[in-house]
């Protein structure tokens, strides 16, 4: 097993602040879930919103999020390999820290019931099985997830009707209730509804949409990544770059124009989850390639590494200010912001975030979030990272 230098890299506190950056974008036009189109609005204004809000998730819908899953699988093995090598075994600690991370996570979800963190704290648990095979079996492991099966499982069995009609996904009922107190709520009743329809519809949509296989596969790729020392390989990322464009290409094709398949609605449905899938995983290759590679000849990307080493608090402080920006409870601006000035928040709001990452990180090693999540990772134990 190839190992790397375990010290915190440049490169991965960068990209995960891209990820939190682009993140922040992407959750600013939705308005945090609350899908809304102001009326009134002047044509070309609408022909702008549409443009953006095409561009931004043409570059990181389904992306961000699996960067984060990637980088999440990188750590993994950077706290791993560190206890391994004093020899310790890190997987109790870490199923610890995922009871700890399930915390933050639930905290997150009273105020955006997107929350990925619960979700990946209840996944992580994917990694303490896989952690001592070898990097062949994980590969494996991660091959059969990211083909989506259940997905296959439902394309097979809708062979015989294909042309079925299908219902709405389950998760779509659970969302219009969201709607009704995003607008209208108390900030007591947002969160109780966040902690319960919300949350519900969340983990419905992410299985209906093949999540529940991906996240885990991506973790397991970026634990693969660490123990490659990938991260330092441009070589590797400029074949990688090469591979995910000509894989990229033609599964956007068929995702975005479907019917050139000329398949019947239930069959249709789980293989557009899977194209989908395989799509965003490409493309998110593409862009960690890029990032990657300019990175090293590109030194002013190091501006998103503040954000990156505090990526627990600024993921949920964007949550917090966010949605008291966009719901009812709060300052009601979903009523009024199209996604150019949508985006036009998500871009302050990114940029005093990252300011004040500067300034905390300046007077603390680490975040505030990062420090407890850090205290309580090691509670009865010396923690010697």
């Amino acid at each position: 097993m190839t190992t790397t230098n375990t010290s915190r890299l440049d490169v991965i506190d960068a990209l995960r602040g891209f990820a939190i950056v682009s993140i922040m974008l992407l959750h600013n036009i939705e308005h945090f879930d609350f899908y809304f189109s102001p009326a009134g609005l002047p044509a070309w204004l609408k022909i702008v919103d549409k443009l953006i809000w095409d561009s931004l998730f043409f570059l990181f819908g389904g992306k961000s999020y699996a960067i984060f899953a990637l980088l999440f699988g990188v750590t993994f093995y950077i706290q791993y390999h560190n206890r391994e090598v004093r020899g310790e075994d890190f997987r109790a600690r870490f199923a610890w820290r995922l009871a700890l991370l399930l915390a933050f996570g639930v905290f997150n979800s009273m105020f955006y019931h997107g929350d990925i963190l619960s979700i990946y704290a209840v996944l992580g648990l994917a990694l303490i099985p896989v952690a001592r095979l070898k990097d062949r079996w994980v590969l494996a492991i991660a091959a059969v997830l990211l083909l989506q099966p259940y997905a296959w499982i439902e394309v097979f069995q809708a062979l015989p009707n294909p042309n079925q009609k299908l219902p709405d996904p389950a998760s779509w009922a659970y969302f219009g209730r969201a709607n009704e107190y995003f607008a209208h709520g108390s900030a007591s009743q947002v969160w109780s509804g966040n902690l319960t329809n919300g949350k519900i519809g969340v983990i419905r949509w992410s299985w209906e949409n093949g999540r529940i296989f991906q996240i885990p596969a991506l973790f397991m790729l970026g634990m693969l990544a660490g123990r490659q020392g990938l991260f330092k390989d441009q070589a590797f990322w400029r074949r990688a770059l090469v591979c995910a464009v000509l894989a990229f290409i033609p599964f956007y094709m068929l995702k975005t124009w479907p019917e050139i398949m000329g398949l019947g609605e239930a069959v249709s449905r789980p293989l557009l989850v899977i194209i989908t899938s395989w799509s965003n995983v490409a493309f998110m290759v593409v862009l960690v390639s890029v990032f990657v590679l300019l990175f090293y000849s590109q030194r002013w990307l190091s501006v998103f590494s503040p954000l990156g080493r505090m990526s627990l608090t600024s993921y949920v402080i964007q949550s917090i200010v966010g949605t008291t920006i966009y719901y009812g409870f709060g300052l009601g601006m979903y009523q009024y912001t199209g996604a150019s000035f949508a985006l036009a928040i998500g871009v302050t709001l990114a940029v005093l975030q990252r300011q004040f990452s500067v300034w905390w990180l300046a007077h603390h090693p680490q975040g505030p979030l990062e420090t407890v999540w850090h205290r309580l990772t090691w509670l009865g134990a010396r923690a010697r990272n």
